[in-house]
């Protein structure tokens, strides 16, 4: 921490100091994809089993990781320690993916069905536990700071739901490798269009309205926010879940999929270029963006 804050300290009276490019997230990629390649070759060459959880893992987590690696280096959070940034990942995603399960489990007891929106209102509103605990201590007060817990907790349940999903279709499959190497591949690329984008954006605007009110304020705003992340979910899943039967058809609902998925980037984008300006109007770092 003590290196981050030096490099943050201001080369001139007023004027923000920019921190060099950091490559953490790619040096953790590459790393990555390299161990994940060594897994699935020496699961194939020998087939044993016991490869299979650190498959998974890697698999799963890996896009995740590498996502929230980006945010943390190039939005330059200024006191944003990495244990509290872990500490949105796990326990977002774990309390996320328990509370969500259990919620949406009972409320299919319960009714009989579970709608997708259901499902958004639910999924959105485990994801923000951890953020919201970050977010009542008051510590960590801009808008780039709860976009960064946002991103953290919401990566940390796709990793875990991805998880989830590979060993579901593990067991379907009948251990084939194949399926699983799509399956993690896919999930892993959009998963920044999807459960990041979505509480990343709620939180930047959660944190954006008590900046500017200068007290926790539930006002439109932050209200829009949820409701846009939890229709764009909704639509996703509902998209997803849609069973092709010709070509057309599979053309149309992939179409329909990018589309929501680029609007998720697009509506992200937008907020960490907005996280940006206004940490740097406060005499913060400014972001670095490719």
């Amino acid at each position: 921490m003590a290196s981050r804050e030096i490099d943050r300290a201001p080369s001139v009276v007023g004027v923000p100091k920019r921190r060099p490019w950091s490559h953490t997230w790619l040096q953790i990629l590459v790393v990555g994809v390299i161990l994940f390649v060594a897994l699935v070759e020496a699961l194939q060459a020998t087939g044993n089993p016991n490869y299979i959880p650190s498959m998974l893992m890697i698999g799963a987590f890996l896009v995740p990781v590498v996502f929230v690696s980006y945010i943390y280096d190039h939005e330059h959070i200024r006191d944003v320690a990495v244990p509290t940034v872990a500490f949105c990942f796990l326990w977002g995603g774990i309390v996320g993916t328990v509370v969500a399960g259990v919620l949406e489990y009972e409320t299919t007891q319960r009714f009989g069905v579970l709608p997708l929106l259901a499902v958004g209102v639910i999924e959105e509103g485990a994801k923000l536990l951890a953020p919201l605990t970050l977010f009542a201590r008051g510590r960590y007060r801009s808008e780039a700071d709860g976009l960064l817990f946002g991103v953290a907790s919401g990566m940390g349940f796709a990793a875990l739901e991805t998880m989830g999903y590979g060993f579901v279709g593990l067991l379907q499959s009948h251990g084939s490798v194949g399926v699983i190497e799509q399956l993690l591949l896919i999930r892993g690329i959009l998963s920044p269009a999807g459960h990041a984008a979505w509480t990343g954006l709620i939180c930047a605007v959660l944190w954006r309205e008590r900046l500017r009110a200068g007290h926790v304020v539930i006002n439109w705003a932050v209200i829009s926010a949820f409701l846009v992340a939890v229709v764009l979910h909704a639509l996703w899943d509902t998209f997803n879940g849609l069973t092709a039967t010709s070509l057309v058809g599979s053309l149309g609902v992939l179409l329909v999929s990018l589309v929501i998925a680029g609007i998720s980037i697009v509506l992200l984008v937008r907020r960490i270029r907005e996280a940006g300006r206004a940490q740097l109007a406060a005499g913060g770092d400014e972001p670095v963006l490719p």
